[in-house]
């Protein structure tokens, strides 16, 4: 999760993220060799005594500046464009996690497992144990399994949510009477906090959502107990 002094993204969890942490510092430096150029350009302005009364076009600079922004503009779409069909894949998932936003919780259905379904509300602050996350943590989280291909269907009830981990590079926005779809592997065990992120009402900022990644076998003992109950 993010904390104080966090500038930078947050440690990825997911192969997508990791490919999004690659295309920002890729994005970035092209941007601060552009801001140092022009920079530079800009600076030398107000020092060089140059004066040409005579020129009237210069067709080689315009040609120049027309068709190297176009070529940055290319470095900078292609990896996009790859990244945001990687986002959209559908890798044969396991398991099935179905999402439906309401005002203001979140309502989960495993239906891979004898149709699991549970809110999951976030805990206020008088509530709060003394290690939980002041408007972070919920009373039921999500759990699943670690190095296993998730697809999650989001969905509204009621208004616009926005279903959204950034460790794992995964927004997904639910709209009433549509299904949304992605999917997302987690490469190693931990809690990762979200929020909505859709301006969907007054207390959008406070329907978090907390994903337990665990290994494989934890999550079978987790499923069978729930079952039980």
């Amino acid at each position: 999760m993010a904390t104080w002094s966090n500038l930078g993204l947050q440690d990825s969890a997911s192969p997508l993220m990791e490919q999004l942490n690659f295309f920002h510092d890729h994005t970035l430096l092209i941007l601060i060799m552009i801001t140092i150029l022009v920079g530079y350009l800009m600076f030398m302005l107000f020092f060089n005594k140059f004066t040409n009364r005579f020129l009237l076009h210069g067709q080689t600079i315009e040609i120049i500046w027309t068709i190297l922004p176009a070529i940055v503009l290319m470095f900078i779409a292609l990896p996009s464009l790859r990244i945001l069909y990687l986002l959209d894949e559908i890798n044969s998932p396991a398991i099935t996690l179905k999402t439906i936003g309401h005002q203001w919780y979140w309502s989960y259905e495993y239906s891979d497992f004898l149709n699991l379904e549970f809110d999951s509300y976030m805990v206020p602050t008088n509530e709060l144990e003394s290690n939980g996350f002041r408007l972070l943590d919920v009373d039921n989280r999500i759990v699943l399994p670690m190095n296993t291909q998730i697809r999650i269907l989001v969905t509204a009830a009621d208004v616009l949510h926005s279903w959204t981990i950034p460790a794992l590079g995964v927004k997904v926005d639910g709209t009433p009477g549509r299904l949304n779809q992605t999917n997302f592997l987690m490469n190693r065990p931990g809690l990762f906090f979200g929020q909505c992120s859709e301006i969907c009402g007054a207390n959008h900022s406070f329907m978090p959502i907390v994903l337990e990644s665990s290994p494989t076998n934890y999550f079978i003992k987790w499923i069978t107990a729930m079952n039980s109950n």
